[in-house]
C-alpha cells in the first residue's frame, strides 16, 4: 500500500490546517491582550482622588457616580482613564460607587437618578453642572478645559435651578356665608 501522507493533496491540506492554527492563535493572543489592557472600573476607582481630599485640596473636580455592573460606566472607563492622564494634575477625578451606602448623602445632594452621573465642581466645591449617561470623550474634554480655565462650561446643563413664580399678585380668597356663593370666591 502506498503511503498517503506524502501525497501532494495531503501536504497542502496539512499546510492549510497549520496556517489556520497559527492565524487563530495570533488572533486569540491579540484579542486577550487588547481585552486585558482595557481599564476596569475597580482599578479606575482605586486610583481616583478620595472625595474627602477633593473637598479640601483647592482643585476643581469631576465626580462620577458609577456602579461596577453598569455597562455604560464600563464602556466609558477607558476614556475616563485617558482624560485622567491628561487633566489629572489639574482636576480631581472622584469616583463614588452608588452601591456603597456611604455615598447616599451625596447621591441625594446631587440628585443621582441614573448612572453614570457626572458632577462638575468648582475649586470651592460648588456644583457647576451635571450630566447623566454616556458622554462623548470630546464633550468631557471641552468641559474639563473650561473647568481648568475657570470659564463657563460649553456643554453645561442647568443645576439646581427651578422655574420662577409668576409676578402676578396673589389672589385673595373670600369665604361667604351666603349658600348661593358656594362658600368660596377668588378675587383679583
Amino acid at each position: 500500500m502506498p503511503d498517503n501522507l506524502d501525497s501532494p493533496a495531503t501536504k497542502i491540506r496539512n499546510l492549510i490546517i497549520a496556517l489556520a492554527a497559527v492565524i487563530l492563535s495570533v488572533t486569540v493572543f491579540w484579542g486577550l491582550r487588547t481585552q486585558a489592557s482595557t481599564t476596569s472600573l475597580p482599578s479606575l476607582a482605586a486610583s481616583a482622588v478620595p472625595y474627602e481630599i477633593a473637598q479640601t485640596n483647592g482643585k476643581p473636580s469631576l465626580v462620577e457616580f458609577y456602579a461596577n455592573w453598569c455597562t455604560t460606566c464600563q464602556a466609558m472607563a477607558g476614556d475616563m482613564a485617558d482624560l485622567k492622564g491628561i487633566y489629572g494634575d489639574q482636576v480631581n477625578f472622584v469616583m463614588l460607587n452608588v452601591d456603597n451606602n456611604k455615598w447616599l448623602p451625596e447621591m441625594l445632594e446631587y440628585r443621582v437618578d441614573g448612572i453614570p452621573h457626572f458632577v462638575y465642581l468648582s475649586e470651592d466645591n460648588q456644583p457647576i453642572t451635571t450630566a447623566i449617561g454616556e458622554q462623548p470623550k470630546a464633550i468631557l474634554a471641552e468641559n474639563l478645559d473650561a473647568l481648568v480655565a475657570n470659564q463657563p462650561l460649553p456643554h453645561r446643563q442647568t443645576f439646581g435651578e427651578a422655574s420662577g413664580l409668576d409676578s402676578a399678585p396673589p389672589r385673595q380668597i373670600v369665604i361667604h356665608d351666603d349658600p348661593r356663593a358656594h362658600g368660596v370666591q377668588a378675587t383679583q
